[in-house]
């Protein structure tokens, strides 16, 4: 039932980049991320009750918070990160970045959480390696006044290196946690982290100069958050985070997919047969 859940997810993931997308292209990306996360949260608790998980807040033991607390400061500055990346490079390019987070889960499950990794995942992960390599091409967006500032690239793997401690985290933190608990807990300390964020930038005001429109993708995309968050992390309390993970990772093919329908975003013939690669490496990690 858990891979359900993890396709799931990924479906919902790949929703989340094309809508915040739409919603990040006047709005400051950290304003983005608060308005998103606030919506985040009402959908987590709401869940919780529906679930009526509200009873069981006091029967978290003092390491599971603390793991949760820890998944959710990683969510955030993944968050932060990753809209900040989406905001100047496109999406075609900065979600396969992120979405390699894969291979660094994969490694940190084997040495931290004992899972073990068999040559096969090792293949399988190396071919989901090469693939995101080769569709990064940074000379994409080099004309961009965004870009020789810095660019995206360094803020995608940010996100990657702090989604793939989120993964970790998480896992250890929703043991023994109802996962729609879990994952309202972890929503309030991200709500908290990209607020003060915005506050201590001083971007109050900017909420009130967002346009409406793109305020309204954002509510939408924090409601695809919150769906796939769901069922990711119920994919997590049941199945093993080195294979959860990279199912939930072919978000990246639905990602790609609209960001063709509705940006007109082309993969280059190299970035195609990166994205087969790591599509392959998924589906062979799926099936191990």
């Amino acid at each position: 039932m858990w891979l359900v859940f993890a396709l799931a997810s990924a479906l919902l993931a790949g929703l989340t980049s094309i809508l915040a997308k739409c919603g990040i292209r006047e709005t400051d990306s950290d304003v983005a991320t608060a308005v998103r996360t606030a919506v985040v949260v009402v959908f987590a608790w709401t869940m919780v009750g529906v679930a009526g998980s509200f009873g069981q807040i006091a029967d978290i033991d003092a390491r599971s918070l603390l793991f949760l607390i820890l998944s959710g400061l990683a969510t955030g500055a993944s968050w932060l990160c990753y809209f900040r990346a989406l905001q100047i490079g496109d999406v075609n390019k900065v979600v396969p970045v992120d979405k390699s987070s894969t291979v660094l889960t994969i490694v940190l499950a084997f040495a931290f959480l004992g899972e073990r990794v068999s040559l096969a995942t090792a293949a399988a992960a190396a071919s989901i390696g090469l693939g995101t390599l080769m569709m990064v091409e940074r000379k994409d967006v080099a004309d961009r006044p965004e870009a020789r500032r810095g660019g995206w690239l360094p803020f995608a793997i940010l996100s990657a290196v702090f989604a793939s401690l989120t993964a970790l985290l998480g896992k250890v933190g929703i043991e023994g946690v109802e996962s729609n608990l879990g994952t309202a807990v972890r929503c309030v300390v991200v709500l908290a982290m990209a607020w003060l964020v915005v506050l201590a930038r001083g971007k109050g005001g900017l909420v009130r100069a967002s346009p409406r429109g793109e305020l309204g993708f954002l509510c939408l995309s924090g409601l695809a958050t919150g769906g796939s968050w769901l069922c990711y992390f119920r994919a997590l309390q049941e199945g093993p985070a080195s294979v959860v993970v990279p199912v939930e990772k072919l978000s990246v093919l639905v990602s790609i997919g609209f960001a063709f329908v509705v940006f007109r975003e082309r993969l280059t013939r190299k970035g195609f047969a990166g994205l087969c690669l790591v599509t392959a490496g998924t589906l062979a990690m799926v099936a191990l």
